[in-house]
């Protein structure tokens, strides 16, 4: 009863803000109606994606096409989400997972998996955990590390008996999802927002961030405080015992498309490993691994189990994610969502516990309000005059915008969640669950005890 009077509330909300924008905007202070009118389409999107209100790509194309329809922003910006090295990440990455399922390489693999990490479901999800966070240091996308990595959980969970619905697959997709995502925050560069911060931070004010200090400064928090809680949490939450599976005896020899599958991944791995060297973009190593799934000569994938298998519902769902921060940045409603909320929060020089609170707390609004790829985007511009208002180093605000979009509140926020969730066939409110509780334990817990690791570092005080 009450997700259906919520539901009822965001969705009478949004169509106010968007049919009547002129005079919303007028009654909160002469706002300009196109800024209302993005503010309501972003709380349909964001609302319905919350709160299940939709299944996740129908909201998304009832975005585009409302978008659109009353021309809350340019084609372009819309349908950005189809143009990003995200999607064309994604695409690639999905050419690949068909793969790895049709060759049987990902049973091969998570068999070699399951014979080290089954000795328990404990073993399983810290295994998981751990290998996700390896992954971090090697590959620097996010999204490419998931859609790699999520084949093969998939295929362990399947080895080892949990089925779709079953707690030890919820319990697995989550632990490499959020194993994924969150420790890689604390890892520069490892994930979008990382470098969004950095190259906006080197544009804006010539602050180079540095690998050392970054990850000397986070990584105790993220990379290991967190993991450590996020196992306690999957095991409560979704208990479950392995029930292994037959299969082919392990000294079965590798076919000829396992063997050119593992030689395209492999390949692929090194490129993303030596981005650095190269600086090719993660998605159009991603699209070249796909491609060469499907030309001929290689053919691991027909193109019947190409338009059979392929996951259309996920490749819209991130571009409406994609979508919706790029509406929200374009049409200046982030800006005007940040300036309230420094005029809210008031930084007070001196104020130190105050400052960091509120300013880690500004943070994850934001992302709340943008997605984690746009927070960075949206607050590092006014960073230099929340320091000079706070009376702190420019450098301190910008790592606080990092605890910022390490807290993950919903899967909505970072796409490559969404992605892995979709991938692992794991249904949102499972997911969510997860995602808020982990959310709710780093604001309670987590965040206190970086506020005196600061302390310690000299970074506050």
């Amino acid at each position: 009863m009450m997700r259906r009077v919520a539901i009822a509330t965001v969705m009478v909300a949004a169509a106010i803000l968007l049919v009547l924008p002129g005079p919303v905007g007028r009654a909160l202070g002469g706002v300009d109606p196109q800024i209302v009118r993005a503010g309501g389409l972003a709380l349909f999107a964001v609302g319905s994606w919350v709160l299940a209100a939709l299944p996740e790509f129908v909201t998304s194309i009832s975005f585009f096409l409302i978008a659109m329809v009353l021309h809350v922003a340019p084609a372009s910006v819309v349908f950005s989400g189809f143009a990003s090295a995200a999607w064309w990440l994604v695409f690639g990455g999905l050419i690949a997972g068909i793969a790895i399922d049709t060759t049987g390489l990902g049973r091969r693999l998570a068999r070699v998996a399951g014979a080290r990490l089954a000795v328990s479901y404990t073993g399983v999800i810290a295994g998981l955990v751990i290998v996700a966070i390896l992954l971090a240091f090697l590959m620097p996308s996010t999204m490419g590390r998931v859609v790699l990595f999520m084949p093969i959980v998939v295929a362990l969970a399947e080895r080892l008996g949990f089925g779709v619905g079953s707690n030890g697959r919820a319990g697995m997709v989550m632990a490499a999802t959020l194993g994924t995502y969150v420790p890689s925050t604390a890892i520069l560069p490892a994930n979008v927002p990382n470098t969004v911060l950095l190259g906006a931070a080197e544009a804006l004010y010539g602050v180079k961030l540095t690998y050392g200090p970054y990850l000397l400064l986070h990584f105790p928090i993220m990379g290991i405080l967190y993991p450590a809680i996020l196992i306690v949490v999957i095991l409560r939450l979704f208990p479950d015992k392995p029930r292994p599976q037959p299969v082919e005896p392990a000294a079965a020899p590798m076919s000829t498309d396992e063997r050119k599958l593992a030689w395209i991944l492999g390949i692929a791995l090194f490129i993303f490993v030596i981005d650095f060297v190269h600086g090719i973009s993660p998605a159009w190593v991603s699209l070249a691994a796909g491609l060469a799934c499907l030309i001929p000569g290689i053919a691991i994938i027909s193109a019947k189990t190409f338009s059979e298998r392929m996951n259309l519902a996920v490749l819209i769902y991130v571009a409406g994610i994609v979508g919706v921060g790029a509406i929200i940045s374009e049409s200046g409603l982030g800006a005007r969502l940040g300036t309230v909320l420094i005029d809210v929060v008031r930084p007070t020089p001196g104020a130190d516990t105050y400052n960091f609170a509120a300013l880690v707390g500004a943070s994850i609004v934001a992302g709340l309000a943008t997605t984690m790829v746009a927070q960075p985007a949206v607050l590092t511009p006014m960073a230099a005059r929340i320091a000079d208002a706070a009376g702190i180093p420019l450098e301190n605000v910008l790592m606080m915008e990092v605890l910022g979009f390490a807290t993950l509140l919903f899967p909505y926020q970072s796409p490559p969640t969404v992605v892995a969730m979709q991938l692992g066939r794991l249904g949102f409110r499972q997911g969510g669950k997860v995602c808020l509780i982990m959310g709710m334990i780093t604001m309670a817990f987590l965040l206190p005890i970086a506020y005196v690791w600061w302390r310690v570092l000299g970074w506050i005080g």
